[in-house]
Formats: structure tokens, sequence, C-alpha cells
């Protein structure tokens, strides 16, 4: 998440105070379409069924439709995120590395959007296409993906964090028919009638980490996202370099963000996560790692993931049953 520099500071500090992190132990299935992960904090187990008259699709699995149990709701982060909810378009202050990280995942989503959907209107790239933004927070993103042209809609279940929101887009008028918002959680908008297959793409940008039931959230996300339709997600690998760097001294020794921001069990590494969206009828195409440096506040792409990374990944199209030619 940062620089070398930062990190051998990181590796003073750390010995200096003697702290100490938990060491993961993590096994990887071999085969990732029935894999089982469990966490202390969500319930991880895949809900791939055959339905629908048990029809056959030709190696493509029909996931069941069924109704949402469990919250992806994590009250004691909602508390956190009450906080900070006057703060979001601070760009010198706490949210200032989200806004930088608009640098990279702004164009990540729009050019695997463009690969995917082709070209849209000169100047307005994702015309037509509709983007849910969940955890959206004051906006940060939701409003470079409406000025690109997109039917942008924002949730997130702090409802001072959505009003920060609309105030703020309200002052540029080119988002008004563009970009809405609402206070809900991802589970109450999949069970409102019309959103089954609603959405192009749906953008989970540094969420996943403050979410109670993963799996609740993917079974959501394969939901409401049409076939063939994006999951954008970035979010922090479950290691030691990230409790390091993304705990120890970006909470606690640089003090860039909130202390107690992140809980590092919630992280999720990206081998976990596609082994989880796999399961559920999502297919990973891309991750990227990324790095944050305090000193240039900057972010950029990097080859590892070890620390923060940008995933891309395509809700799977059922394949019609092969129809054999009726014989004179």
């Amino acid at each position: 998440m940062f620089s070398k520099k930062s990190v051998r500071l990181a590796g003073f500090v750390f010995i200096k105070s003697r702290l100490k992190w938990p060491i993961p132990v993590i096994k990887y299935p071999n085969d990732c379409q029935c894999a089982v992960l469990k966490r202390s904090h969500s319930s991880w187990t895949g809900h791939k069924q055959q339905t629908h008259s048990e029809g056959k699709s030709r190696g493509v699995h029909i996931y069941s439709v069924r109704h949402v149990s469990s919250s992806t709701l994590d009250p004691a982060e909602v508390r956190k995120f009450q906080v900070l909810a006057t703060k979001w378009w601070d760009i010198q202050g706490e949210c200032a590395p989200l806004h930088a990280m608009n640098e990279l995942r702004v164009p990540f989503i729009r050019d695997n959007l463009l690969t995917v959907h082709g070209g849209g209107k000169l100047g307005r790239p994702l015309a037509g296409l509709r983007i849910l933004d969940v955890g959206c927070g004051g906006g940060l993103l939701t409003e470079p993906l409406g000025r690109m042209g997109a039917e942008v809609l924002g949730i997130d279940p702090v409802e001072v964090s959505v009003r920060t929101a609309e105030m703020h887009s309200s002052l540029d008028p080119a988002l008004r028919e563009r970009v809405r918002y609402r206070a809900c959680t991802m589970e109450e908008l999949t069970e409102e009638e019309g959103n089954e297959e609603a959405f192009d793409a749906i953008v989970a940008s540094e969420v996943l980490e403050h979410l109670a039931d993963l799996d609740t959230f993917v079974h959501c996300c394969y939901r409401m996202l049409k076939p063939g339709g994006s999951l954008f997600v970035t979010s922090i690998s479950r290691t030691q370099l990230s409790y390091i760097l993304g705990i120890v001294m970006a909470e606690q020794v640089l003090r860039i963000i909130p202390r107690g921001t992140h809980e590092w069990d919630k992280f999720i590494s990206p081998v976990e996560l596609e082994t989880l969206l796999e399961s559920s009828g999502i297919s990973v195409q891309s991750v990227r790692g990324m790095l944050y440096n305090p000193l240039s506040r900057c972010w950029s792409w990097q080859q590892s993931t070890a620390v923060n990374y940008a995933l891309h990944a395509i809700k799977q199209k059922e394949e019609q049953p092969h129809q054999t030619p009726a014989e004179d």
C-alpha cells in the first residue's frame, strides 16, 4: 500500500513495539466449484443448484433464486462510517486516499466495460449502461461514472453519507438525470421488484472488508446483474504485509485513515474471492495489484496483489440447451 521506504519504516516500528499479528492458515481447495470457505465473520458456503425442470445448460449451471435470509450489514461498521459521513469531500482529509484511487479505479472500470459492451457516445463512453455503486459513501466514485454517461444508483446504509452524496451531486447539473442515491442495504435492494437482472455492472470499491456476510453479497450481485454483466471490486488482501501497511502504518503510525477503520481478519485475498465468485456463477476476468504511496499521495498498478487489488468478473450467461432437429 505504500513505498519501499515506508515498508522499511514499518518493519522498524513493528519490531520496536513488538506488535504481533495473527498468522493465517489458508487451505485452498482443489475444486473451486464446490468450495466451502469458513471464516468467523461470515458464511461463505456456495449456493449452486440446478433448477428449472432440471435443465442441463451444456456445462453452465443454473443458480437457484432464493430469498436473502442473511444481512451484509455490520452495525459496528455503520457506526465507524457515521463519524466519517460529513468528511467525504475533504480531499486533504481522511478520504484523500480514496479520492486519489479514482486515478486507477475509474479507468479500470471504464476500459473493461468498453471491452465488454463496446464504445458509447463521444465524451460519454458509458452511455446506455446502468451501474450500481454499493457502499457509495459520499459518491466519490458514483459521480465520475455518471459523468461518463452511465445511469448510476449509489446505495449506502449510512443515511448521513447518502444525504452528503445527494447534496454534492446536486451542484453539477450534468449529474441530476444520471445519478441517484438511496439509503439501503444490498439485500433490501435485491428483494425489490424490478431489480432482478437490472444492472449492467455492480461496483464495490473498498467495501468487502466492511461487510458482515460475503456470501449474501455475492448472491445479491448474481441476482441483480444482467447475464454478461460485470462486477468490479477493489479490496485488501489478507496477508502479513497488508497488516503491516494497511493497519500498523496507515492507521497507527502515519494516521492516514482513522484508527480502527479496518479489521485484518475481514480482509479477503484474491484467491479466496475468486473461489467464492466462481462457485456462484461469476467468472473472474482479471486481477491487478495496487499500491498507495503516502509521500506522493498517488496510487500505482503493481504485479503483487499482497496488499491492495482490483478485480473484474462477469456473470456467466446461461446457454440455451441444444435442440435436436426433428426427424421427418
